[in-house]
C-alpha cells in the first residue's frame, strides 16, 4: 500500500514513468456527447484525475459540441473534487446535447476558436458512433480551421503554430453495444441489469443487442431482431412454440422485440402486433412492458464502471503519447485488453452495418456485427428452440453434470446450457446432485430439456453443491459412471473442482472409468480459478459489495466525516477486494496478493486524514478476510479510529455470506451459458473423435479447465496449471488483475505507476475468431 509503489510498472521507478507520460504544458478536454449510458460519469472521473495526474490541465466541455461552440462558462477547468463522489451517479454530470452547429463548418470554427483560447489541443469524447465521426471530422479540419481563425484576425500566427494539430481519442458510451470494434461499450452492461430486473420481476425489452442477451440471460421463448429476422411463417412458428411449452406447464412466456425490428420484407414488428397475434390465435392473457428510458437509468454496474475507469485512463494516455501523425483512435475492450483502434475504420465497419440491413443482406450484417454478436444469436437459437427428436442424431453418450464447491450465481445458467446443448448434440445428459458425495451415493438422474426451464436467473446451485473432493470416494464414484454408463463430464465450480480434477485424472491409472472427456468451467465468487481470468459468480459478488459500499456510503452523507472498513470474501484471493474498491471508488484496498505493514497502514490514515481535512466527506477502506493474520478488520478498524480522532470517526462492516446470494448479474448469466456451451461443444467433439477407436482416454489434453485468457477462450490441461497454482493459499500464482491495481491508487490520489495498455501502438479492426470471447 505505498503510496510510492513502482512494483506494477515494467518500465522503471515512478519518475521515469511521469517523464514517460508527461502531460505539463498540455490541456485536455473532455466532454460526454449523444445519448447519455451509466457510467460515463466513471469514464469522465478517470479522464480528470489521470490527466491532473500526469500534470495536464483538463477542461470539462459541458452539453457536448453545443457547449465547445457556444464557449465561455460553456468550458471549465475540473479539479479534483469536481469528480468527487460521482461514481455511482447515472447519467453524465457534465451534460450531453444535440448539436446541429457543430454539424456546419461555421460552428465547427467557433470551436476551434474556443478551445485555442484555452490551448487545448487534445479532447477526449466519450458518445455513439455519430459523436465519434464528428471528433474525427474536426480533427482532419483542425489545422485548416485555424488558418481562418487567423486569416479572420481571431487567433495570431504563434497560436496557429504552437496549437498546430489536434489529437483526438474516443470512448464508445453506448447501452446498445452497436459499435464495431469494441466487445463492450460503457453503459451497456447497467442497462441488461435495468431489463433483467424488469424481466425478473414480470418473468420485452428494446435495442438489437441489449434485446439478444437480455434473451439469453432471462431464457426468452422468443426474441425479434433487425439483424436476424423471423423466417416466412414465423407466425405459426412462434404460436405453435408457445402452445408447446404451455403443454409443459409453463405457464409464463416470454417475447422480446428489440427497437427496430422487422421481417424479411423490412416491414416492422411491433409489440402491440405481437400481442394481438398471441391473443387472437392462442387466447393467452397478454401484457406489453416498453422498457424505454427506463434501460438508461439507475446506478452504473460495477463492470460498466471498472470499464470506464480503465478506458478513461488509457485514454489520457493515449492522448499524451500521439503525435502529429497519430490518426484519431478509440479506445476499446477486446476479451479482457484495453486496446487502441482506428476511429475511421470502426466507424465504417458500424455503417456497413446498417448498410446491409437497408439492402436486405441480414446474413451480412449478422456477420458484420462481429464474432460474439454472431456466436450469441446461434448460442440462443440452439437452447430456445428445441429440435424434433428426429432431426438431433444420437450419440448414444452420456454426459454428466455437477457442481462443486460453495454455490455461484450463474451455476444454474451453466447447467441449463450444458443440458440444452448437449441434448442437441444426441447425447443423453445425467445431473449428478450434491456435489461428488452425491455422485458416490448414486444421486444421478437423467434430465431432460423442459427440467431446466426458468433455471438461467435463480441464483446457488439447484443441483446442490458440496465442497466435498472425490478422494475417498473414488471407487464408488468409478462404480456409478459405470452403472450410468457415463462417457463424459462436465464440472461447475470453484477451486474444489479443480483440485476435484486433479484427483479424477490422478485416479485414471487404477479406475478406467475415469478414462473419458472431462472438463471443468470456473464458478466461484473468489474468481480464484488457474487458467481463467474470470469464473462464473465473481460479477455479481462484485455488484453486491460495489451496491453495498454504495448505500454504506450514502448512510454517512449529511453526517461528519466518516470511514468505513468493509471486509469482503474472496479467501487469500484479493480480487473482490481490489476490484470492488476500483467498482466503489475506495481510498485503499488490503489484499494478500499485496503484502503490507504497519507503515503502510500508517501512510494510508495519514493519507486519508489529509484528503479529510480538505473536501471530502466519507473514507471507504476495503479488507479482503485473509490478506493478513495479524492485521484483521478489527485490528485495521481500531487503528484508523484512533489515528482519526478528531478528523474522522469509523465504522466496520463485514460483508460475509452475502456476496455468494442473489440473482446472478446479467454478465454471470451470459457468461456461464457461453463458457457451458462452449465445454459441451468441446465434449461433443472429443467423443466424436474417439468413435471406432474405443473410448479410454488417457491425455492430458482430454482433462481440462475451460477458461478465459486475456482476449481467447481456451482448454488448459489441469497437469499443465498445476505448475501455476500455488496450492498452500489457493490461487493462481499470476493473477491479471493485479496489473489494475495501481489505477485504484491513482484515481485515489497517490503515487502509483500503471502499466495500461499491452501495446501503446493502433491495432487493425477484424472480426474475432471463433475462440475468442467478447466480455459479456
Amino acid at each position: 500500500m505505498d503510496d510510492q509503489d513502482v512494483s506494477a510498472n515494467p518500465r522503471g521507478s515512478f519518475r521515469q514513468f511521469l517523464e514517460h507520460l508527461s502531460g505539463a504544458g498540455k490541456a485536455i478536454g473532455v466532454l460526454t456527447s449523444g445519448g447519455d449510458a451509466q457510467g460515463m460519469n466513471a469514464a469522465v472521473r478517470a479522464v480528470v484525475r489521470m490527466g491532473i495526474y500526469v500534470g495536464a490541465k483538463v477542461y470539462f466541455i459541458y452539453e457536448g459540441y453545443q457547449g465547445m461552440v457556444d464557449g465561455g462558462s460553456n468550458i471549465v477547468e475540473a479539479d479534483w473534487e469536481s469528480v468527487s463522489s460521482i461514481l455511482q451517479v447515472g447519467g453524465t454530470i457534465i451534460g450531453s446535447a444535440r448539436c446541429k452547429a457543430f454539424r456546419s463548418r461555421e460552428g465547427r470554427l467557433q470551436a476551434a476558436r474556443n478551445l485555442v483560447q484555452l490551448g487545448i489541443t487534445n479532447l477526449c469524447v466519450i458518445g455513439g458512433d455519430g459523436s465519434l465521426t464528428g471528433a474525427n471530422i474536426f480533427r482532419k479540419e483542425w489545422s485548416g480551421l485555424l488558418e481562418e481563425l487567423a486569416q479572420n484576425g481571431q487567433i495570431n500566427k504563434e497560436e496557429v503554430e504552437k496549437y498546430s494539430y489536434l489529437n483526438v481519442v474516443g470512448m464508445v458510451g453506448s447501452i446498445d453495444n452497436d459499435f464495431c470494434g469494441t466487445d463492450m461499450t460503457i453503459g451497456t452492461d447497467s442497462a441488461l441489469h435495468r431489463i433483467i430486473e424488469v424481466i425478473d420481476a414480470i418473468m420485452t425489452t428494446a435495442q438489437r443487442y441489449l434485446a439478444l442477451v437480455s434473451a439469453l440471460a432471462c431464457g426468452a421463448d422468443w426474441v425479434f431482431l433487425p439483424e436476424s429476422p423471423p423466417e416466412e411463417g414465423w407466425q405459426e412458428n412462434m404460436c405453435v412454440k408457445l402452445s408447446e411449452n404451455r403443454a409443459r406447464k409453463k405457464r409464463l412466456n416470454i417475447i422480446i422485440v428489440a427497437e427496430g425490428a422487422i421481417d424479411t420484407q423490412n416491414k416492422p414488428i411491433t409489440s402491440e402486433q405481437i400481442k394481438e397475434l398471441v391473443v387472437t390465435q392462442l387466447g393467452y392473457d397478454t401484457r406489453v412492458t416498453i422498457l424505454g428510458h427506463v434501460q438508461r437509468g439507475g446506478t452504473p454496474s460495477a463492470f460498466d464502471r471498472i470499464l470506464a475507469s480503465r478506458m478513461g485512463v488509457e485514454a489520457v494516455v493515449a492522448l499524451l503519447q500521439a503525435t502529429p501523425e497519430t490518426p484519431a483512435c478509440v479506445v476499446s475492450l477486446s476479451g479482457n485488453q484495453a486496446v487502441r483502434l482506428p476511429l475511421v475504420k470502426c466507424v465504417q465497419m458500424t455503417q456497413d452495418v446498417q448498410k446491409a440491413m437497408d439492402e436486405r443482406r441480414f446474413k451480412d450484417a449478422v456477420q458484420l456485427r462481429g464474432r460474439s454478436f454472431e456466436n450469441n444469436l446461434n448460442t440462443y437459437k440452439r437452447l430456445a428452440i428445441k429440435m424434433p427428436d428426429t432431426q438431433i442424431p444420437k450419440s448414444n453418450c452420456n454426459v454428466g453434470v455437477i457442481n462443486v464447491g460453495a454455490p455461484a450465481a450463474g451455476m444454474n445458467a451453466a447447467v441449463r446450457a450444458a443440458v440444452r446443448v448437449g441434448i442437441a448434440d444426441g447425447h443423453k445428459m445425467f445431473a449428478v446432485y450434491d456435489g461428488f458425495e452425491g455422485f458416490a451415493k448414486g444421486q444421478i438422474k437423467e434430465i431432460g430439456w423442459g427440467d431446466v426451464g426458468g433455471w438461467t436467473g435463480q441464483g446457488g446451485s439447484i443441483l446442490g453443491t458440496k465442497r466435498t473432493l472425490p478422494g475417498k470416494y473414488l471407487t464408488e464414484i468409478a462404480g456409478q459412471m459405470r452403472t450410468h454408463s457415463i462417457n463424459a463430464l462436465l464440472i461447475i465450480g470453484g477451486f474444489e473442482a479443480y483440485l476435484g480434477l486433479l484427483e479424477l485424472s490422478a485416479a485414471r491409472e487404477k479406475h478406467e472409468e475415469f478414462c473419458v472427456p472431462m472438463v471443468m468451467v470456473p464458478a466461484t465468487v473468489s474468481n480464484n480459478v488457474p487458467g481463467s481470468d474470470f469464473s462464473i459468480g465473481a460479477d455479481t459478488a462484485l455488484n453486491t459489495i460495489t451496491d453495498t459500499c454504495d448505500r454504506i456510503k450514502q448512510s454517512a452523507s449529511g453526517t461528519k466525516r466518516r470511514v468505513f472498513i468493509i471486509e469482503t470474501m474472496g479467501g487469500y484471493c484479493g480480487y473482490l477486494a481490489n476490484m470492488g474498491g476500483l467498482a466503489a471508488g475506495a481510498d485503499a484496498a488490503y489484499i494478500f496478493e499485496e503484502p503490507f505493514d504497519i507503515r503502510d497502514l500508517q501512510a494510508n490514515v495519514e493519507h486519508l486524514t489529509e484528503k479529510m481535512k480538505t473536501t471530502i466527506q466519507r473514507g471507504l477502506v476495503l479488507r479482503n478476510e485473509s490478506c493478513s493474520e495479524n492485521y484483521t478488520t478489527d485490528f485495521i478498524y481500531q487503528l484508523y479510529s484512533e489515528e482519526g480522532k478528531g478528523v474522522f470517526d469509523c465504522r466496520k462492516n463485514v460483508l460475509g455470506h452475502m456476496q455468494q446470494g442473489g440473482a446472478p448479474s446479467p454478465f454471470d448469466r451470459n457468461f456461464g451459458t457461453k463458457m457451458s456451451a462452449r465445454a459441451m461443444q468441446w465434449i461433443t467433439t472429443k467423443l466424436k473423435e474417439s468413435q471406432g477407436k474405443g473410448r479410454r482416454f488417457v491425455s492430458d489434453d482430454s482433462i481440462c479447465v475451460l477458461g478465459i485468457s486475456k482476449r481467447n477462450l481456451v482448454f488448459r490441461p489441469v497437469a499443465e496449471l498445476k505448475k501455476e497454482t500455488d496450492f498452500e493459499h489457493r490461487i493462481p500464482k499470476e493473477q491479471w488483475w493485479l496489473k489494475l491495481r495501481p489505477l485504484m491508487k491513482i484515481l485515489a490520489k497517490y503515487k502509483a505507476s500503471f502499466e495500461v495498455s499491452d501495446s501503446e501502438e493502433l491495432e487493425h479492426v477484424h472480426h474475432r475468431g471463433h475462440e475468442e470471447p467478447a466480455a459479456i
